[in-house]
């Protein structure tokens, strides 16, 4: 007289992959659903059963032998009315078959004239199954058509003599009952565990994703790699003209030093230097484009940008901050045993460039072209050791920030005229008695400090150790 719980098939679309034992273990089985036909033959096969038992009993009249017809032609007509009809187009075609299966079944419990043990396990196989399939609004719908049916049966058929039914009747009832809740709370057993490890898998091909995407996302720009993951931008074949600030970095030197070093200590000082410098460009939001030999190019505005202005600043900012880092590096080089001076040069130009992915459809490039590349590499390359060179467009952006010195004009290819260039001094804050980053460096004696980056902790150790350098100085000084 009812649906079989087995429309949990809706929740996986078709047989279940269920992994045995260990969750690791890569040998599956299907485990099918309890299909809806097969379902509705097991419960209406038990009203068959409870109809047959109490027709010999005597406890209900002979002719309902006729609904054992009903009940065995029914599962195959709800089939075809389901699966071969335009009703299979309706969206929850087993719901509503189901509150047809309720009107049956409350028909019935009238026609046996509300016997107690039978109408009871006819109830409780209906509401069973409409928790199962729909939850409580599917139970309590079910309920009511299943107590209005009930209600005009009874009214039509009348009330039983008696309530109570034959001890084989009562047992047929319960034993049918039971079985039909037994072997669907099985399959909705093995369906639950079958989404369980569903979830579980994709759980763990999501983690392996990640990790793999985590793994891609070193040979991109930060920005690049979120951008294309998140969907914001598609992987093809397209560029766009955007106004973007280019810089261009070198170690000055580092040619000398290669023919000194061997391959791979040079390898690890390099790896060294490029890491420290992209933690620095990636703290002011600049996209990587590329390392060349021992040459950076970052570039400020895009996928991201903050405007013109800011974005300008930010890509000074950062090298300027370079340039300090790079002393700090040093430093610690030499202690390395590395005697080379090495110096980072750097140059910048902001203008409109051609960005976005260059190369063929299965091997692509996500960079920049245009004259203003150029520029920034050419001011590259003219810059003196720790010097900062950047060109018009950029000084005009960032000079009410930035203290620059004018270095006069160059002429670039590409460019009609010659073009003005600056040198970048620092910060205009950190100018004068109240600059925040101090540098002193002679022979057996360096000092870089950044006042903004010192905490009150530290403060005091580094007074500290002033104080005992001074003392040591001022006594080496008397003892001459």
């Amino acid at each position: 007289m009812m649906n079989a719980p087995a429309e949990l098939r809706n929740a996986t679309g078709s047989a279940a992959k269920v992994v045995h034992g260990d969750l690791s273990s890569h040998e599956t089985v299907a485990i099918p659903p309890m299909p809806d036909y097969s379902g509705r033959i097991l419960g209406y096969g038990v009203n068959t059963a409870i109809i047959i038992t109490g027709v010999l009993q005597g406890i209900f009249p002979g002719w309902m032998l006729w609904l054992v017809a009903g009940t065995m032609l029914w599962p195959h007509a709800a089939h075809l009315i389901s699966r071969r009809t335009f009703l299979r187009r309706s969206p929850r075609i087993r719901q509503k078959m189901l509150f047809l299966d309720c009107v049956i079944g409350g028909g019935f419990i009238g026609m046996i004239g509300l016997v107690a043990i039978p109408a009871v396990s006819t109830v409780l196989m209906l509401m069973f199954s409409c928790l199962i399939v729909g939850g409580t609004r599917q139970w309590l719908v079910g309920t009511l058509l299943m107590g209005a049916a009930t209600a005009v049966s009874v009214a039509s058929f009348g009330v039983a003599e008696s309530f109570q039914s034959p001890l084989l009747t009562s047992l047929v009832s319960v034993f049918a009952t039971g079985t039909y809740i037994c072997v669907t709370a099985y399959y909705s057993h093995q369906q639950a565990r079958a989404l369980l490890l569903a979830k579980t898998q994709i759980q763990n091909q999501r983690e392996q994703s990640i990790a793999l995407s985590h793994k891609l996302s070193k040979y991109l720009s930060p920005q690049v790699w979120q951008s294309i993951f998140t969907g914001e931008r598609d992987v093809r074949l397209e560029t766009q003209r955007k106004k973007l600030a280019i810089f261009f970095s070198d170690i000055k030197g580092f040619t000398e030093l290669s023919e000194e070093m061997e391959p791979e200590a040079l390898t690890e000082l390099l790896n060294h230097y490029f890491n420290e410098m992209s933690e620095v460009a990636l703290k002011y939001g600049g996209t990587i484009d590329k390392f060349v030999g021992d040459s950076i190019m970052v570039f400020f505005g895009d996928p991201t940008s903050r405007g013109q202005r800011e974005d300008a600043f930010a890509c000074v900012s950062m090298a300027i901050e370079m340039r300090k880092h790079m002393k700090i590096m040093r430093q610690k080089w030499r202690s390395q045993g590395i005697k080379t001076p090495l110096q980072i040069r750097m140059g910048i130009s902001t203008g409109y460039t051609t960005v976005g992915n260059f190369g063929a459809e299965n091997r692509m490039d996500y960079t920049i072209i245009g004259k203003e590349v150029n520029l920034a590499s050419r001011l590259e390359s003219l810059a003196d050791s720790g010097e900062i060179l950047i060109s018009y467009e950029t000084f005009s952006l960032v000079k009410d920030r930035i203290m620059c010195r004018d270095k006069g004009e160059i002429t670039v290819k590409g460019f009609a005229k010659p073009v003005p260039i600056y040198e970048v001094v620092d910060f205009r804050r950190d100018m004068g008695p109240h600059r925040s980053f101090m540098e002193h460096e002679h022979s057996g004696f360096a000092m870089y400090m950044d006042s903004e980056k010192i905490t009150e902790r530290e403060r005091k150790a580094i007074l500290a150790a002033l104080e005992d350098a001074a003392d040591r100085l001022r006594i080496e000084e008397d003892s001459e």
